[in-house]
């Protein structure tokens, strides 16, 4: 046996955990991270020319830097591990210990990253509230940037989400956008965007990323949602804001070396998976449809307008417990709490098995409706 080659014994065992067993037929819709690569993009990943990238030297992530910048109209952008690794190191990058990140109290850098930037960064986070369409109460924001007195932190950047997750992916509206620039910018505070789904943003509004990405200073997106790479994320902003960026990232220990396995995979994906997010807005829309015409099931479809569909469950039913029944029946959703369970569509769907989850969410619902009714 070479020190590169594994026992016969362990790959067998590896095969038994692969993409490819033991259960395909369960439809995964808990979000568009759990797809897997392609085959071209194991391929990409396989054949890829490396260097060490700490060096600069990693022909294959500088393409992908290079060619993520220019997608999003920037002068330069970094690759680093993960969307939560990207907001956070543009949070320090914009902001000094003390410094205040004002961002909507449903927005993902509140909610999911683990209160990183107060922690890791003494950068404190100040809420403005978020409507269902996912837009700031603008009067709350305007108040919301400090002024320049003793005893006030200083406002450091205003963080906007889009496409923005917690309120069902919606895509919030290029003039909103503006506003909030022309707001911070007019107060000397710098405009960060949490571009994790940037992609799908700009084909339901049909425009180019660039163009989403020019009414904010820095932007972060993701490779490994609805792009399918297996892991990755970009931040792209001024040449010199980068420079500042990749030594956060190599503070918080995100910095690689032979990058390009990685990477490759990345590149692929904005190479051939942009243009094909249409379809996952299409099955989302019908998926909408199909989860509304439930009895009891509410969906509030105004929100549908991208890849993402949150809907809650009959008045006195457990949504847990209905999240568990589609599970048992071959469907795997996210419990979103109080917001309902969410599903996301993404290119491992078709349209099969969106007719399958339809199916498979009024068999659950009537299963423990009907179980209520014989314990009542």
């Amino acid at each position: 046996m070479t020190a590169t080659t594994l026992p016969t014994t362990v790959n067998d065992d590896l095969r038994l955990h692969s993409d490819h067993a033991p259960a395909e037929h369960v439809i995964d819709l808990r979000s568009d991270t759990v797809t897997k690569p392609t085959p071209e993009m194991r391929a990409a990943m396989a054949e890829a020319i490396v260097g060490d990238d700490q060096y600069g030297e990693d022909p294959t992530v500088n393409a992908l830097e290079s060619r993520a910048a220019k997608l999003m109209g920037k002068e330069a952008a970094v690759f680093v591990p993960s969307g939560t690794m990207g907001n956070l190191t543009a949070l320090l990058a914009h902001c000094g210990r003390g410094d205040e990140a004002i961002i909507g109290d449903e927005s993902h850098i509140l909610w999911y990253e683990s209160g990183g930037p107060a922690t890791l960064g003494g950068i404190p986070l100040f809420t403005v509230r978020t409507d269902r369409l996912g837009l700031f109460d603008l009067d709350q924001l305007e108040g919301a940037i400090r002024t320049d007195r003793p005893g006030y932190p200083r406002s450091g950047v205003v963080c906007i989400e889009n496409t923005h997750n917690r309120c069902g992916g919606v895509v919030v509206p290029m003039a909103y956008m503006r506003t909030i620039r022309d707001l911070a910018h007019g107060r000397g505070v710098a405009v960060h965007l949490d571009g994790a789904r940037i992609f799908n943003a700009a084909a339901y509004l049909g425009i180019s990323p660039a163009a989403i990405a020019a009414e904010v200073d820095s932007v972060q997106f993701c490779l490994s949602k609805g792009l399918g790479a297996p892991v990755g994320s970009i931040v792209a902003g001024a040449g010199e804001f980068i420079v500042s960026v990749r030594k956060q990232r190599k503070v918080l220990g995100g910095a690689m070396r032979q990058a390009g396995v990685i990477a490759a995979a990345g590149l692929l994906a904005l190479e051939t998976m942009i243009d094909r997010l249409p379809e996952d807005h299409q099955r989302a829309g019908t998926l909408a449809t199909g989860l509304a015409g439930i009895p009891g099931v509410s969906v509030d479809l105004e929100t549908v307008h991208t890849n993402i569909v949150v809907f809650k469950v009959p008045s006195g039913l457990d949504q847990r417990e209905v999240a568990a029944s589609c599970k048992g029946l071959g469907l795997i959703v996210s419990d979103y709490g109080a917001r309902g369970l969410r599903m996301v569509t993404h290119y491992e769907i078709g349209d099969g098995e969106i007719s399958r989850a339809i199916e498979i969410v009024g068999t659950a619902i009537d299963g423990l409706a009907s179980r209520s009714k014989r314990r009542a």
